[in-house]
């Protein structure tokens, strides 16, 4: 199979089984909780995107990477990370969901903007050497929980409609 397949092949499998776990596993154990409350672990997860900066080491990833590309995951991943440690401490003040929002919004549009960013220099999946793993495991689940933060973060008030009863 040529890698470029291996690399879309392991992209896809990725989101199947990140979707089934947060469906079974994360989910459930999230939605019952106060917003905020909801918000912390995955505010957790998102605050190792630092490891995006290995998209800067040479060695880590070959010297043909695009430093386009490099350059804009590695300080987009830096700077969602912020903004999730940012968060998940401003939580318990009144400036916490609005943070939480910000965060969302910003580490949504990063994932985003690294998939547009690896197409227009035309990436190839060789070039990420050991950081392989970031777009082929690990961002999947991060956009996984971007929609799931985004529910949450939709949800009016502390309590979700699922405290009151009803299934959200």
């Amino acid at each position: 199979m040529p890698p470029q397949v291996c690399f879309f092949v392991s992209i896809a499998f990725s989101f199947i089984v990140w979707g089934i776990v947060a469906t079974r596993y994360i989910w459930p154990e999230i939605r019952v909780r106060q917003r905020a409350q909801a918000l912390q672990p995955l505010l957790i997860l998102h605050s190792f995107r630092f490891a995006g900066l290995a998209f800067l080491v040479p060695g880590v990833v070959s010297t043909a990477l695009p430093s386009a590309f490099a350059q804009s995951a590695a300080y987009g991943d830096i700077i969602a990370a912020t903004l999730a440690l940012f968060s998940l401490l401003s939580l318990p003040l009144g400036v916490g969901i609005v943070a939480a929002w910000i965060f969302n919004l910003w580490g949504s549009f990063d994932l985003v903007n690294a998939f547009y960013q690896a197409n227009r220099a035309g990436l190839l999946a060789g070039q990420l050497g050991a950081t392989y793993f970031i777009p082929t495991l690990v961002v999947p689940l991060l956009l996984i929980t971007h929609g799931l933060a985004f529910r949450i973060l939709l949800q009016h008030g502390s309590q979700s409609a699922v405290r009151k009863g009803h299934q959200v």
